[in-house]
């Protein structure tokens, strides 16, 4: 077949795939696809996407303190003509997803999550203030009712985050914040405030810039308890949330699908 031949075959397939797609993003929930209906978080207009996650290593910050990934080379360029690494992964490392089955029997896992809940009208409450003065302020009724007095009501589906600065911090030993007596100090969210959002609203997803949706000295991880066994997940560890608006972004979570996990890092992103 010509030169010319051939271009013309691919380019009468492009059009011809780009006309189906086209197409299928015009069903409604299209079962031929696989799709879901589009969340309405995708109604606006969005002129800017932001990475909302950190690159980690086996030095990033775990809770435990230990090493959340192992990256071994099994295969290089020089040698045999491509790279490959075996990974060994703590599923709550890096920045990740907390899945609902993380802190229940039965709850969700993080692969079946529905995708509807993966993108999601961003709520950011800033708590940076306060958090500069007390390592272990959390995330208050009080503050959730000032967000609403001032943006509205939180949207259904949405993904209330908490803005601490504590980002900032990854690279020191101030993320993990321990004192002398092993306790770590970071900012979470106050149990009251997940109960406030789980009874009266369609939040689906809490995020914190820090280690744990609970507060660093929690023992008891009653904020974990009291969200995520609702079929609810958590975000841990999210970046730049100083660079969002309090309302209007959309959150897209890209969280992994490996069978009965209970969480895992994720690559997250905002359309502002």
């Amino acid at each position: 077949m010509c030169d010319v031949c051939v271009m013309n075959a691919v380019k009468d397939r492009m059009l011809s795939r780009r006309s189906f797609f086209k197409a299928g993003a015009a069903m409604a929930a299209g079962t031929a696809l696989g799709t879901v209906a589009a969340p309405p978080a995708l109604a606006a207009g969005h002129g800017e996407v932001l990475d909302m996650t950190h690159v980690y290593d086996a030095d990033f910050p775990t809770y435990f303190g230990q090493p959340g990934i192992e990256a071994t080379q099994a295969f290089n360029f020089k040698e045999h003509g491509f790279n490959l690494f075996n990974l060994a992964v703590n599923e709550h490392t890096g920045t990740h997803v907390d899945a609902p089955l993380h802190f229940s029997a039965d709850g969700q896992s993080v692969d079946e999550i529905p995708v509807s809940n993966l993108v999601c009208p961003l709520c950011v409450v800033d708590i940076a203030a306060r958090a500069a003065e007390d390592p272990d302020a959390q995330v208050t009724p009080d503050d959730l009712k000032a967000w609403i007095a001032a943006n509205g009501d939180i949207p259904d589906g949405a993904c209330v985050a908490m803005h601490s600065g504590w980002a900032a911090k990854t690279a020191t030993p101030e993320f993990r914040n321990v004192d002398g007596d092993g306790m770590m100090h970071f900012p979470g969210f106050h149990v009251e405030a997940a109960q406030m959002l789980i009874e009266g609203t369609g939040a689906v997803a809490l995020a914190v810039d820090t280690l744990s949706l609970d507060h660093g000295p929690s023992a008891d991880f009653v904020t974990h308890y009291a969200w995520l066994p609702t079929n609810r997940y958590g975000i841990e560890n999210l970046a730049n949330l100083d660079k969002v608006p309090a309302s209007g972004a959309t959150l897209v979570v890209g969280a992994p699908a490996h069978r009965g996990g209970s969480g895992g890092p994720a690559r997250i992103f905002a359309m502002v």
